[in-house]
């Protein structure tokens, strides 16, 4: 009983993540709770063929492809950063304020102007914080393509940032 109990927050704070991933993808709280709740019964049906070392890829997996098969039944893709990205603690200093909206706005800009594989690996690199070998099994690439990838996305993304940075 008391393995189920550590499952279920394991589980749960997987799924945690999987949400928070969702809607830094720009999918709407509504949206990103039903593509969770659909993950989660998938996961409880096929849990026992799942390896535990790749739960959080394989949840992730999951969602987007519901995510992905939602929005061709709709035929749209939202695919853009959510404004919450770099939601720090500010103290009562509007200026701080102004300088972290503005930073949020320029990373945000950048970002939107990479490919849409580009944003996706930063996401799944930078803000899941999952290994390339997650995320090389989550987008069936191989290791040294997820490298090189997420390489040359980094260097698009800083020659994007630094060009926004210069034009404002």
């Amino acid at each position: 009983m008391m393995n189920d109990i550590n499952t279920k927050k394991e589980l749960n704070s997987e799924l945690n993540i999987v949400y928070r991933y969702l809607r830094k993808l720009n999918i709407s709280h509504a949206d990103a709770e039903d593509i969770v709740q659909e993950t989660a019964y998938k996961y409880l049906l096929y849990s026992d063929t799942i390896q535990s070392s790749k739960i959080r890829s394989w949840l992730i997996r999951v969602a987007l492809n519901f995510h992905y098969d939602q929005c061709r039944k709709k035929k749209r893709y939202d695919f853009y950063l959510n404004n919450e990205i770099l939601d720090t603690d500010i103290q009562t200093d509007p200026e701080a304020l102004i300088l972290v909206k503005e930073r949020k706005d320029l990373l945000e800009h950048a970002l939107s102007k990479l490919k849409p594989r580009y944003r996706e690996l930063l996401l799944l690199k930078y803000q899941t914080e999952l290994s390339y070998e997650e995320i090389s099994a989550l987008l069936e690439l191989s290791v040294s393509l997820v490298k090189t990838n997420l390489f040359r996305a980094r260097k698009q993304f800083a020659k994007i940032y630094k060009e926004e940075k210069h034009e404002r």
